[in-house]
């Protein structure tokens, strides 16, 4: 028998490395002279960093940074190991890039909502200056591959802030820089990408995203996403009026049109400035990570994938883990049976059967709070794992 495990995590509870373990724990009870190829998988949003780190074999950086508010801050992010397939050149990459370690940001390590409270959360003057250190120290540990989760911002600045710390230049009529966040982009009057760090152009950046909205307009970053950043309706108009200002000296100055470009306005809008000023691909999340870790080539001759997070329901089919989990799995097994496991199941997930994913278990036993399903994770999860081998067994 042969068994590949990749979950994502379930946030609160377990690392996706800790949720494979629980799973193999209880699998192992029932099957222990099974092979078992351990995978533990992200989507491009929180925990992708050290998903792709366990699956790989890398380690984790710090940088010191500053955070929206422009505080000083420490963030990580992650360098992968010799385990990472070739996702990069499968999303695209040029072939002629310089050879490099690939690395692995999660914007919001940086730039991130939680760096904010309904007190100081302002996305006039939030910046993602950090989210371009980060890049910057990459660039320093030799990467020339970079894979950037882009959700979870606290920023409304298109990406300026980035752009900013790799050497942009953001200069009002007068020749001086404007001041930082998206509250300021109305004062932009040239942008000199004379200065910024060469090593860009050598370097590949798969933004990581499933956001299909625009830089501006109803469904721009500014709409859509602003409010729950702290924009108040006339801070919407406002920074849906300077974004349009933005991407349109954009256009003028670098040649590059961002303002509808699909995905643009992911991160409020960081998707925009990494297509402008950096050699960078959007790719869904879950694609990238599924091929950064080989996970098709590692389910080949597997008889079981198991699969999971915290809740599965109609919305998994759209981008989530175990569905491009399933989809990865059956490439090359098309007889490889998936399962799922997770804390919560929703409705809908009859929609999830003619997908790929062929059962779907939820973990927890009986009605308990919320802390307790959480702190009982682990073991739940184990036994969960170990009563669908038990099955497989029966079934066999």
């Amino acid at each position: 028998m042969k068994f590949v495990i990749a979950p994502d995590s379930f946030k609160g509870c377990m690392t996706a490395k800790q949720a494979a373990e629980a799973m193999r724990a209880g699998l192992r009870r029932v099957f222990p002279d099974a092979e078992y190829v351990m995978v533990p998988m992200a989507d491009g949003g929180e925990g992708t960093v050290q998903s792709l780190v366990d699956a790989t074999g890398g380690a984790l950086r710090q940088a010191r940074v500053l955070d929206p508010l422009q505080r000083e801050t420490v963030a990580e992010y992650g360098l992968l190991g010799a385990a990472a397939g070739t996702g990069a050149a499968d999303a695209g990459a040029d072939e002629t890039e310089s050879a490099g370690p690939t690395a692995v940001i999660e914007m919001a390590a940086a730039s991130g909502i939680q760096f904010v409270n309904n007190d100081t959360k302002n996305p006039l003057v939030t910046t993602t200056y950090g989210t371009g250190q980060l890049i910057r120290s990459a660039l320093d540990d030799g990467a020339r591959t970079i894979i950037l989760g882009v959700g979870g911002s606290a920023t409304n600045d298109g990406g300026a802030g980035m752009a900013e710390a790799l050497g942009v230049r953001f200069l009002d009529a007068d020749g001086n820089p404007i001041p930082r966040g998206g509250g300021f982009l109305d004062r932009l009057d040239r942008i000199d990408a004379s200065g910024i760090d060469p090593r860009i152009a050598q370097t590949r950046i798969l933004i990581a995203s499933d956001v299909t909205n625009p830089l501006v307009g109803p469904k721009g970053a500014s709409a859509v996403f602003g409010p729950q950043k702290g924009a108040t309706s006339d801070m919407v108009a406002q920074l849906d009026a300077n974004l349009t200002h933005y991407a349109a000296i954009i256009k003028r100055d670098l040649g590059i049109d961002v303002a509808h470009t699909p995905g643009a306005g992911g991160a409020g809008g960081l998707g925009a400035g990494l297509l402008a000023f950096t050699k960078s691909t959007m790719r869904s999340g879950v694609e990238i990570v599924s091929q950064t870790v080989r996970l098709s080539d590692r389910a080949k001759g597997a008889d079981y994938c198991l699969t999971g997070e915290g809740g599965i329901d109609f919305q998994t089919q759209y981008g989530k883990t175990p569905m491009g989990v399933a989809q990865s799995a059956h490439r090359d097994n098309p007889n490889i049976g998936v399962i799922a496991l997770a804390g919560y199941v929703g409705e809908g997930i009859d929609q999830l059967y003619d997908l790929g994913i062929n059962a779907v278990f939820g973990i927890v036993p009986a009605a308990v709070s919320l802390d307790r399903a959480l702190a009982d994770g682990p073991a739940n999860l184990e036994r969960t794992a170990e009563n669908v081998g038990r099955l497989i067994a029966l079934a066999r």
